[in-house]
């Protein structure tokens, strides 16, 4: 795929609903009783790969365009084979759900997801009495019937896929579970589900729940921040650029607070609430860039987006410095090799560390040949260098962003 390097970039984008919280309307809807109508949702690789494993449990999952009509089941039939493809998402939470439920599954995925950990959610799962192997840590895993408990879970991981795994198990266990996590993640599990009837209450990076069931309830998907991102990103360095209906969900806006860290100009327009979520349009103007200097605090609330940081700060003069950010290393690829790699391909200066990068910006970027490494982020991150690099470029193994944003190119190319 050749990327057109771009003087001006401007325009007014709808992205792609946010895969967060499509995930969890899918998920959550087929365990749940009734019928449920989501709509904008993200369509995705990833997210099919949720619908699919629903469908073989039983619920009814009917897709036309970004609208899902979801026939939900309380009883799960036993699936001796739930394919996940590439998503985490999927794999994770399910383990979670399928513990919950006392189903008999094995959960497989394709090469890049049995690389990813699994011990870490099989773990807490298991204080709950959960009985589940991982081969190795990683997949495939086996979730078998148990009777679940509540219990005391403190994560060692801040992640939220970890913490919404155990939730939804907390669902079948009989008792009071308390969820710990060391850093507040990303909160779209905990408002669904009180949306959708479940005893859980959220405070802050402490949730306490309670057996019950889930009523179906229907859902309308913000458009993701992580994917408004990458044109953000180019508005704030070629043009003006509107997001629209984007979801602003505090616990996702650390993309905003680099923002306001590295000078960027943007405001908020059209703010309201849908589903229990905040939506905004966002608009962003064409910025001086001052370097960045972020830890661990903001990690949780923007790790999708630093790959399209690590592009900003390559284009802010002075020494960049993001830290805390080790989870990178376990995403679809490590993250912060590949980001590192691809700056430098691009005529950065990108050192990688054991947590993050140092970024010593230039104001520019010469252009080259990007490695997705079959990494979404990495190659959209890419495409967002190369448009505004001085000659271009081209990404390997471009048609990656299916998993996340089918499109994509298209719409970048639509940029005036």
């Amino acid at each position: 795929m050749n990327i057109a390097a771009r003087k001006e970039f401007s325009g007014q984008f709808t992205v792609p609903g946010d895969k967060s919280i499509t995930h969890r309307a899918i998920l959550f809807n087929a365990a749940a009783e009734g019928e449920a109508h989501i709509a904008g949702a993200l369509l995705g690789e990833d997210c099919l790969s949720s619908a699919s494993c629903m469908r073989a449990l039983g619920a009814k999952v009917e897709i036309s365009g970004a609208d899902v009509r979801v026939i939900g089941t309380r009883e799960f039939c036993d699936a001796p084979l739930l394919d996940c493809g590439n998503s985490g998402t999927t794999m994770r939470l399910l383990m979670g759900l399928l513990a919950g439920r006392g189903v008999h599954a094995s959960l497989t995925g394709d090469a890049s997801l049995s690389a990813r950990p699994m011990e870490r959610v099989a773990r807490p799962l298991r204080l709950l009495g959960a009985e589940i192997e991982a081969e190795n840590g990683h997949a495939p895993v086996t979730v078998f019937p148990a009777r679940l408990h509540g219990y005391f879970v403190q994560t060692q991981v801040a992640s939220a896929q970890v913490k919404s795994a155990v939730i939804l198990a907390a669902l079948g266990a009989a008792g009071e579970t308390v969820v710990e996590e060391p850093l507040f993640t990303r909160d779209h599990t905990e408002r669904m589900l009180a949306a959708m009837g479940a005893d859980i209450l959220a405070e802050g990076p402490r949730v306490t729940v309670r057996q019950s069931a889930l009523r179906a309830t229907d859902v309308n998907v913000p458009a993701d921040i992580s994917s408004a991102a990458y044109f953000l990103a180019l508005g704030a360095l070629r043009g003006e650029v509107v997001c629209k209906n984007v979801g602003v969900n505090p616990t996702r806006t650390g993309l905003l607070r680099v923002f306001d860290k590295m000078g960027v100009r943007y405001r908020l327009e059209n703010e309201r609430t849908e589903c229990g979520e905040p939506v905004a349009d966002i608009r962003v103007f064409r910025s001086p860039l001052r370097p960045l200097h972020m830890g661990a605090e903001l990690v949780p609330s923007l790790i999708d987006e630093l790959p399209v940081i690590a592009v900003l700060c390559a284009f802010a003069e002075g020494e960049s410095v993001i830290s805390g950010a080790e989870e990178l290393k376990v995403k679809e690829s490590d993250r912060i090799a590949a980001t590192s790699a691809m700056l430098n391909a691009l005529g950065g200066d990108c050192t990688p560390t054991e947590d993050g990068f140092i970024i010593r910006g230039k104001k520019t970027l010469a252009g080259g040949r990007v490695r997705s490494l079959k990494d979404h982020r990495i190659a959209m991150s890419g495409a967002v260098a190369l448009a505004a690099s001085e000659r271009g470029g081209s990404i390997e193994d471009a048609e990656c962003v299916n998993i996340s944003f089918p499109g994509f190119y298209e719409m970048l190319a639509k940029g005036e």
